[in-house]
């Protein structure tokens, strides 16, 4: 494929490349980020197995001396971190991706840096989400299992809340993955999976604000609901605009057969 010039962040700083190294440098972030994830999975889970063997109590003291896990607070203060993080980052995920379609960015930024920026923060935020679920496997203060935490509606504390959590985070990891299959899918069924980033999104705030542990806070309260009334506001600006571009396009292939020559 022949490399072309494109601009990676604002249109005055350009570079050649080609699809190839994009599609190879945007894996290697989606690789980097589920290793990442999968590696501190893969710890909380072998630490909390480990701590069933005897010789295995012995690190678990060195490791509470050193880390100070004695506090049945500690990883709870760590998921609740990831928890904020990872809901911003998929809320602005969701904000960039509305404003896409709508050309917000055309006269700022070049095509490319704005879909590989919504590429990345998607991934970041899956990233973050692994972060969450997986020190809850380690957490004392509120004890979660491995299947707690990955079936849906399996968790002892408010489990439809969680349920719904767990099923927004599968949808959101979904609709990430599909930017790496859509020549194999194609862009009709690319754009029919994306619209499910709305129900990932509904089912992670209304996760986080019915069964957060800070959702009792009003600052909490008006965080979630600020946010959310965004993400509706565009969602509303996104449907009229794509509906207009709809009917422009219908007229002008009414205009475009009008003016078509007759065959005799």
């Amino acid at each position: 494929m022949a490399p072309r010039i494109i601009t990676r962040c604002f249109m005055s700083d350009s570079r050649i490349t080609t699809h190839e190294a994009e599609h190879k440098k945007a894996f290697s972030w989606l690789l980097g980020v589920f290793i990442f994830a999968a590696a501190l999975t893969a710890g909380a889970v072998g630490y909390l197995l480990m701590r069933t063997l005897p010789m295995g109590q012995i690190v678990s003291n060195l490791f509470t001396w050193l880390f100070a896990t004695n506090s049945s607070h500690a990883t709870w203060y760590v998921t609740r971190a990831a928890g904020w993080v990872a809901y911003f980052l998929l809320w602005f995920s969701m904000l960039w991706g509305l404003a896409i379609p709508t050309k917000f960015f055309q006269r700022l930024l070049s095509p490319t840096f704005v879909v590989d920026f919504h590429e990345y923060i998607s991934l970041l935020a899956i990233g973050f989400v692994v972060i969450h679920v997986g020190v809850l496997l380690i957490d004392q203060y509120l004890p979660f299992t491995l299947a707690q935490v990955l079936v849906p509606f399996a968790a002892t504390y408010q489990p439809f809340w969680v349920g719904l959590g767990t099923i927004g985070a599968y949808l959101s990891l979904l609709v990430t993955i599909t930017f790496y299959l859509r020549k194999r899918i194609g862009q009709k069924r690319f754009k029919a999976i994306h619209t499910l980033s709305m129900a990932g999104y509904l089912g992670v705030v209304l996760h986080a604000f019915f069964s957060g542990s800070d959702s009792a806070l009003p600052v909490a309260q008006l965080i979630y609901l600020g946010t959310f009334l965004v993400v509706v506001f565009l969602t509303a600006y996104w449907l009229i605009n794509a509906k207009q571009l709809r009917a422009e396009k219908e007229q002008q292939n009414v205009l475009h057969q009008a003016h078509r020559p007759v065959k005799h």
